[in-house]
């Protein structure tokens, strides 16, 4: 399908769902049902996009009613009832279901109590080297029940924490559940992080129990971590006993508890019946300039918002098969692990994104047979560049919806995955955050999809666009706003005992409204786009840009592996805005490239778009879960030293960064 725009200007969609095919989704079920039971809007069968925009009109201006809704529509277990939805609607603090018990766990394992299902895989473990290994829900259920029985043979109670250092392996997810079915309280990292960043994140939250992995496999190598380990125990006096998973078969430290030994007879599990607000999970901000923030997010909020997020926007169920890339140290691991509440299985993938090649990933959906496969933009635009034909080598059949998030997908990735995947494919472009472990926008199976658009706002997320006075804007640039609370939002963050640090990071700038951080323009269709960052917005004589508009155009070009754009206000009042590029191998930045680099962004963007230099770099750093550094880089470039512009153990590449340093040391500040 053609992308030109129709007569009157209106962009024409890349997809749109079939009429059998909104017909079938889960969506589309429970619209009809919450118009007849909790009086949504009816549904508009010949006009979805209408129809979804009035259901999400209704979902925010009756908070309550809507989430009432999902509770009943999911069945959701409360041992005791609630005394309403939501108590108090002030944000922070919002106070949902009073009264309400419930475990996260439980729902979790439901599907293992049909004995239809309990054989069939809860979960299916990839890595590197060995083809799918299925974890049936039954074992599944009986592995979470003997670990829940260790930890509370080891004096662990509700509220205490169990922490992971582990990889995507159905351990990871057996320690998860069953920390969960006693109450305590979860939190993980990868073990490719190194030690010190990981104290920078458990010793906050001094856990009292440490599941870990010897080592790890990855892009055909393995990766001894015991020193690492033997760092972690040393430095973690809260810890009561350590359980050893020996991932490369190395024997277990002295006075550690081995894997195999807890789970050896399946256990019945016992599950915990918990305040809604009670702490399920403990994730981290990036960290990248301090320590990372320690999120706490709730056992009935996060059971809520992914019911919804996973049943009705993903339109996922007990037939489908789940994968997402990602790692223990990212939020969507811990979304990939939801899958379950719906009765999905679960692909976890332990292993290199591009290994053996850059198509490894389309290798594993097609190995698990998988029906929503998730991934991050930068992958899709590493498969485009490489050349990655995975329509054609692959057999994606059953792949019905692929999806990406870490980033905006530039169009230019909307239109590979159309062409070289396959032409009737729902590409959901998802955005949201840590600090809600969910989406404020993204996949609908029912509506069309636009090329550099995300479908629409989430059900129950009072989604804005506000101007610098906190007025709503449409088809303009925005902060992007949540105005009314999602069930999601953190609790607290620990260690933040009168809520300063949490009220500063989302309601300082507007007070009462959520602000993310995020660019954004909602538009007159209804769909989002992402521009990145707004604490790293290019501003320009007053004209806000995103630096992901720059990205994509550029890194368009075929010698550019990677940009980092960066605007600098200087003490004079002046404004530096350079673009480091990260060349392909063979690349030379020539006057030939520089001015192509410098063309394409002003024809395809605008003359204000075009950086004042292009600098190449050795290489663009991330964070730990992949994403660009622009701030960091932005406080070194403006003379901050690196000790206090970065918490290395937060970066990729620390010595990247000193690249940048010596670069702003040898200009005498900002571009000067």
């Amino acid at each position: 399908m053609t992308t030109a725009a129709h007569s009157d200007h209106r962009p024409r969609p890349l997809w749109q769902p079939g009429a059998d095919r909104i017909a079938r989704s889960r969506l589309t079920a429970f619209h009809a049902w919450a118009a007849e039971r909790h009086g949504a809007p009816a549904p508009a069968p010949d006009d979805p996009t209408a129809s979804y925009a009035a259901l999400h009109r209704w979902s925010v201006a009756e908070l309550e009613t809507f989430w009432r809704a999902v509770a009943e529509w999911f069945e959701v277990r409360f041992a005791t009832p609630y005394e309403r939805v939501l108590a108090d609607a002030t944000m922070p603090g919002a106070q949902w279901f009073p009264g309400a018990t419930l475990n996260y766990a439980e729902h979790a394992l439901r599907a293992a109590e049909d004995p239809a299902r309990a054989d069939d895989p809860a979960l299916l473990h990839v890595d590197e080297v060995q083809d799918p290994r299925p974890v049936s829900w039954a074992e599944l259920r009986g592995q979470v029940g003997a670990v829940a029985a260790e930890l509370r043979r080891l004096g662990v109670r509700p509220g205490d924490r169990v922490s992971g250092y582990v990889p995507n392996i159905p351990q990871a997810t057996v320690a998860l559940l069953a920390a969960a079915a006693v109450g305590a309280v979860w939190t993980s990292c990868a073990p490719d992080f190194g030690a010190r960043s990981v104290l920078d994140r458990f010793q906050q939250v001094e856990p009292v129990v440490l599941f870990t992995v010897d080592g790890y496999r990855y892009g055909g190598r393995t990766h001894d971590r015991t020193a690492a380990v033997t760092e972690l125990r040393a430095e973690l006096p809260s810890l009561r006993a350590v359980v050893h998973i020996p991932l490369l078969g190395t024997p277990a430290p002295e006075s550690t508890l081995v894997w195999d030994d807890i789970v050896r007879e399946p256990v019945e599990p016992v599950f915990e019946q918990l305040p809604f607000d009670h702490p399920l999970w403990v994730l981290y901000s990036s960290g990248t300039t301090g320590l990372p923030k320690a999120i706490v997010q709730s056992q009935g909020g996060i059971l809520l918002e992914h019911l919804k997020q996973l049943g009705l926007h993903c339109d996922l169920g007990p037939e489908d098969r789940f994968f997402w890339y990602t790692s223990t140290g990212w939020m969507m691991w811990n979304f990939l692990v939801s899958g379950l509440l719906v009765g999905a299985t679960v692909v976890l993938y332990d292993g290199s994104p591009g290994y053996p090649d850059t198509a490894a990933q389309w290798r594993v959906a097609e190995r698990t047979g998988t029906t929503l496969y998730g991934t991050s933009a930068a992958y899709v635009m590493a498969c485009r560049k490489a050349d990655v034909h995975p329509g054609r080598d692959f057999d994606l059949s059953t792949v019905k919806c692929v999806a990406t998030t870490g980033s905006p997908l530039p169009p230019d990735g909307f239109r590979w995955i159309h062409d070289e995947v396959a032409e009737d494919m729902w590409i959901a472009s998802v955005s949201g955050g840590t600090d809600v472990c969910s989406c404020f926008a993204g996949a609908a199976p029912t509506l069309p999809v636009y090329i550099g658009e995300l479908q629409a706002p989430g059900l129950g997320t009072d989604l804005q666009a506000w101007d610098p006075q906190g007025e709503p804007v449409v088809d303009e640039v925005g902060e992007l706003i949540v105005a009314r609370p999602m069930p999601s939002m953190p609790v607290r963050f620990w260690n933040d005992p009168d809520g300063t640090r949490y009220r500063d990071s989302y309601f300082e700038m507007f007070p009462g409204a959520w602000r993310h951080g995020d660019w954004i323009t909602l538009t007159s269709r209804g769909t989002v786009i992402i521009h990145g960052r707004s604490d790293s917005t290019l501003n320009r004589q007053g004209v806000r840009m995103g630096s992901a508009d720059i990205y994509e155009a550029v890194e368009r070009l075929p010698e550019i592996r990677e940009s980092l754009v960066i605007g600098v206000e200087q003490p004079d009042g002046g404004y530096w805005m350079p673009l480091f590029v990260h060349l392909a191998p063979g690349a030379t930045l020539n006057e030939e490239l520089l001015t192509r680099i410098k063309t394409t962004i002003r024809t395809q963007l605008s003359p204000r778009h075009v950086p004042d230099e292009v600098i190449e770099v050795p290489g663009v750093p991330h964070t730990l879960t992949g994403k660009r550094i622009e701030v960091p880089v932005k406080r070194l470039l403006q003379g901050t030293s690196l000790d206090k512009a970065v918490n290395p153990g937060s970066v990729d590449d620390v010595e990247l960064l000193r690249y940048y340093e010596r670069l702003a040391q040898e200009r005498g500040g900002a571009g000067t």
